[in-house]
């Protein structure tokens, strides 16, 4: 059966990109998080060491993998007492947001809940084995036929970050529920505000919101953002011994495993926090240049405690600031790729050079103060 999916939403992009390439300097492509900074040199050194990989890797990982995940839980997220049976390496986080759904069964009638301000990865895995999707961040409005619950804490695109409290809600009305319920954490160290300015954001594992019972519930990270490791695709899921249980099943006969060098990339990547540090004081610093830029520029800021993301608003529909912002040669995402529920939003990506971040901040404001196409509203 062929099943008829909505188009790729960054293709309608197209005439906007076309005419941000107009400007006389260069385009500013603040649009997707893809990272522009060099893997960690610990990291390639890895890979070139592991390419002799001649036998099948194992779909749960190596020993030393899996133990690399547990410290790095332990060391970094708050959550000290995982074992083997509790990780699973995944082929990028994208892949394993998508095919959620299908690992666990759910069908035609199931109801995938997702926030409402989203990556558009939740409502496809539910398309893709037919379950309905529903954008809701109340628990209380999630329905009885709820199945399975994504949470994105800090958030893709709006930077929220949930509360320790607000993740025990979520997990106790998941309980009642009986859904599996997940967090997509792979912003956790990408805390801007206090207190995640200086430690990791809350984990959905922390015993202060599972009461030291899993049943049920998910952490899921990615080292594309804070190891530069995007195209690496290297992720990891943590948490119900259960539900990962079924997951690798599922994927061993799906033959869905991290390549071996992958693995011992991702294993010397989680074994080292310094590289992470210093990407993190990369980002600070284009965040810094760029947000007061936008400010300047009549944009307003909301949420963005963390991530690698601005969530702006001019008070106007988010194709009209899209179209303004390219007249500047700068290149954003629409809110209307992240749901119906933010028309007037534009996402900005701080996963440009400095060089870039640089000439953005200074074509909005120049433009703010009258030397360009984009008014500042008054």
């Amino acid at each position: 059966m062929t099943r008829t999916l909505p188009d790729y939403p960054w293709d309608t992009l197209v005439p906007y990109r076309e005419k941000a390439a107009e400007h006389p300097g260069g385009v500013v492509d603040l649009s997707i998080g893809s990272p522009v900074d060099p893997t960690p040199e610990i990291v390639r050194r890895a890979l070139t060491d592991a390419t002799d990989a001649h036998a099948y890797p194992t779909t749960v990982g190596t020993a030393e993998l899996r133990q690399a995940i547990i410290e790095w839980y332990a060391r970094r997220r708050h959550v000290p007492d995982l074992e083997d049976r509790n990780v699973l390496p995944t082929i990028g986080s994208k892949e394993l947001v998508a095919l959620l759904p299908f690992l666990l069964g759910l069908s035609t009638g199931d109801v995938v809940v997702h926030p409402t301000a989203a990556y558009p990865s939740y409502a496809i895995g539910a398309a893709l084995c037919d379950a309905t999707a529903l954008a809701a961040d109340d628990p209380a409005e999630w329905p009885d036929e709820t199945r399975l619950i994504w949470l994105n804490s800090p958030g893709n695109p709006d930077g929220r970050v949930h509360s320790i409290e607000h993740l025990r809600a979520a997990v106790a009305r998941a309980r009642e529920l009986d859904a599996v319920i997940v967090n997509d954490e792979c912003y956790a160290e990408l805390g801007w505000e206090e207190p995640w300015a200086t430690e990791p954001t809350p984990c959905i594992l922390d015993r202060r919101v599972t009461d030291g019972n899993r049943r049920g519930i998910l952490s899921i990270y990615s080292l594309s953002k804070q190891s530069n490791m995007a195209g690496y695709r290297a992720a990891f899921a943590a948490g119900c011994g259960g539900v990962i249980a079924s997951l690798t099943t599922v994927r061993k006969h799906a033959g869905l495993m991290v390549p071996a060098p992958l693995q011992h990339a991702m294993t010397v990547a989680l074994r080292d926090d310094e590289h992470v540090a210093r990407q993190k004081a990369l980002y600070r610093r284009r965040r810094g240049v760029l947000a007061p830029a936008l400010t300047d520029a009549g944009f307003r800021i909301e949420r963005s405690e963390a991530g690698l993301y601005l969530w702006v608003t001019e008070g106007r529909d988010a194709w009209e600031s899209i179209d303004r912002l390219a007249g500047l040669g700068i290149i954003g995402g629409p809110g209307h790729f992240y749901g119906d529920h933010y028309p007037d939003f534009v996402r900005l990506s701080l996963t440009a050079s400095d060089e870039r971040i640089d000439e953005g901040a200074a074509r909005l404001r120049a433009a703010a103060s009258g030397g360009g196409t984009l008014q500042a509203r008054q």
